[in-house]
């Protein structure tokens, strides 16, 4: 077994590493994701290591050493990091030219020929799910013999046979035994999130079909495949007892409530630990399933809204309607269930008038807390190839998704919809929700009623300004 190292390098100050991967963005509010993608292909490589440089505030100068202890580097890469991590290779290469380093994460997924060529430093990426690739690659099989490899062989770039999805998720050994041997859980801060949290995925793939998201249309795919509930509550059960400082435990599946049986089950079972708990969620889950779940120590959903426009929820095949959500918004807050909700601005429909619908739709819903994004087409997305073929990316020479601050850009321009007013449409929204009377009301009762949360709130509210102030430069 080669000694292996699997990498987030530095990034920018204020990287979010969002969704358990790098993050498209600098968050109006810093907080850290766990890198799951990394945790699970390590947790299959016995004597590995896996280390979240930006997580652990590690500059470059501290990393680069530790090329010379390993035989293998593997980094999680995404289309707006990947030029710097490319130049990350070349450092550890540098280091110990007998390195060998690859890359996984989508962008690499859907650009393995553009990925490899950018840099000699990058030996390998891994295409599909990479788990079972990253563990061939650390055995030392020879490139040739790993399904789901691409390389270079004598000049040429190869491209071996996909490798196929896996089916029983139970197979996967769970990530947070990795989390406690490699990271400092305290570094890890979500502002929805009680803290510490730890995060995890019950299983992969997402039944929807939005134009937008990238991992069912890159690398999980469009079927979910769960873990049975009983490894579910096992796991959460390890966490108890060998992790006793955690607060809340987060399900990230990017639809958790999509088996609704299976969801109601995992929640007893987690009723029965007296565990909190929360999930990304549709906003069409039944009342019946909340309570079930909300009786059982569910806290929050993380549910993604999108737009307060029917067009465009259409247009971007979200599945729901305007009217669905209202009702499902509703129901959470009469059973006390509180909403962390997402929009994004720009998808293709968006007008200066759709734009105010979706803001005044936020503000009538008036989830506990929000986030507010671009639309972002990554390579891969259909949302890419339409913005493609219609030339709504014809400002840019190059896709660029964020500034060399990290702060997302608006690549996305209409006609009748400039980049410009879009991008600045994300601080009127910030604003006009939450800077009103019942908001701030509200805000502030949290606050009063726990010094933890005062404490929370004050420091986001600095960062929060911070970004606004950025947003205008």
């Amino acid at each position: 077994m080669m000694r292996t190292l699997f990498l987030h390098p530095p990034s920018f100050d204020g990287f979010d590493g969002g969704a358990g991967a790098r993050y498209q963005a600098k968050r109006e509010i810093r907080s850290f994701w766990y890198p799951t993608w990394l945790a699970q292909p390590a947790a299959l490589v016995p004597g590995s290591r896996l280390l979240d440089a930006p997580a652990d505030g590690l500059s470059m100068d501290e990393v680069l050493p530790l090329a010379r202890e390993y035989d293998l580097v593997i980094m999680h890469t995404s289309s707006p990091s990947f030029p710097t991590d490319a130049k990350v290779a070349e450092l550890l290469k540098d280091q110990n030219p007998r390195l060998k380093v690859g890359m996984v994460g989508a962008k690499v997924a859907v650009d393995p020929d553009g990925s490899l060529g950018a840099s000699s430093a990058i030996d390998f990426v891994a295409r599909e799910e990479f788990d079972y690739t990253c563990r061939e690659v650390a055995e030392g099989r020879p490139f040739a013999d790993i399904t789901g490899l691409s390389y270079r062989r004598d000049g040429q770039i190869v491209h071996n046979p996909a490798r196929a999805m896996i089916e029983n998720m139970d197979d996967l050994p769970w990530v947070t035994p990795v989390y406690k041997r490699d990271l400092h859980i305290p570094n890890y801060f979500i502002g929805y999130l009680q803290h510490p949290y730890v995060s995890f995925y019950t299983g992969r793939g997402c039944r929807s079909k939005c134009t937008f998201c990238l991992w069912p249309q890159t690398v999980g795919g469009h079927r979910y495949r769960v873990r049975s509930a009983q490894s579910v509550i096992d796991e959460v059960r390890w966490i108890q007892e060998n992790m006793p400082e955690v607060k809340e435990i987060f399900f990230d599946d990017d639809t958790f409530t999509d088996f609704r049986p299976r969801a109601e089950e995992i929640a007893r079972g987690l009723g029965k630990l007296g565990v909190t708990w929360s999930c990304n969620a549709k906003a069409n889950v039944p009342y019946e399933t909340l309570k079930i779940m909300k009786d059982n120590g569910l806290r929050l959903l993380l549910v993604g809204y999108e737009s307060g426009n029917d067009q465009i929820l259409h247009n971007i095949r979200k599945g729901l309607r305007t009217d669905i959500a209202r009702r499902f918004t509703r129901d959470c807050r009469e059973l006390g269930v509180q909403i962390h909700g997402t929009f994004i601005l720009g998808l293709p429909g968006e007008t200066s008038e759709t734009i105010r619908e979706t803001i005044k739709f936020a503000v009538d819903i008036n989830p506990n807390t929000i986030q507010v994004s671009l639309a972002a087409p990554y390579p891969g997305t259909q949302l890419y190839q339409e913005a493609v073929d219609n030339g709504w990316l014809a400002a840019y020479d190059n896709l660029n998704l964020v500034n060399d601050r990290g702060v997302q850009l608006s690549p996305i321009s209409y006609p009748h919809l400039p980049a410009k007013e879009i991008y600045h449409a994300v601080e009127t929204f910030y604003k006009r929700f939450y800077f009103r009377p019942g908001k701030i009301a509200e805000l502030t009762g949290e606050m009063l009623n726990s010094w933890e949360m005062t404490k929370r709130r004050l420091r986001e509210g600095v960062e929060f300004f911070r970004f606004l102030h950025a947003h205008e430069a």
